[in-house]
C-alpha cells in the first residue's frame, strides 16, 4: 500500500484515482468478446452466490487483498479466481491437495 494525498490514509493497490504513475488510459467502452475462461470464472462466481457459499462482497474483498505486485500482472477475471480459491481454501470448503488434483487433472 502507498500513502495518498491524505498522508493519513493508506492507498490499497487497486485504488488508483489520482495516481500519475500509471499513466491511466481511457477505458475502452467498446464490446468485447469474453474468453470461455471468463465465462467460466463468472460462472463459478454465481454458483457460489447463488449456494450461499460467496458472496459478490467477500469476492471484491478478496480481490482488494491481492498483494499489488500481483494484482497488476492479473487479469480482471484472473483477479476474480485468485479471490475466489483464495476464500474457499481459507474457509475449508476446498483443501490445498484437493486443488492441486484438480489442477493437475485439468479440471
Amino acid at each position: 500500500m502507498e500513502k495518498s494525498a491524505n498522508k493519513d490514509v493508506l492507498r490499497a493497490s487497486h485504488d488508483l484515482g489520482g495516481v500519475s504513475k500509471f499513466m491511466c488510459e481511457p477505458v475502452d467502452i467498446e464490446p468485447h468478446a469474453f474468453t470461455d475462461f471468463d465465462r467460466e470464472v463468472d460462472a463459478i462466481r454465481q454458483i457460489l452466490d447463488m449456494k450461499k457459499v460467496m458472496s459478490v462482497d467477500e469476492l471484491r474483498r478478496g480481490i482488494e487483498a491481492i498483494p499489488e505486485a500481483e494484482y497488476h500482472q492479473l487479469s480482471y477475471y484472473q483477479r476474480w479466481i485468485r479471490s475466489i480459491t483464495d476464500n474457499l481454501l481459507t474457509r475449508g470448503v476446498i483443501t490445498e491437495a484437493e486443488l492441486r488434483v484438480a489442477l493437475e487433472a485439468g479440471r
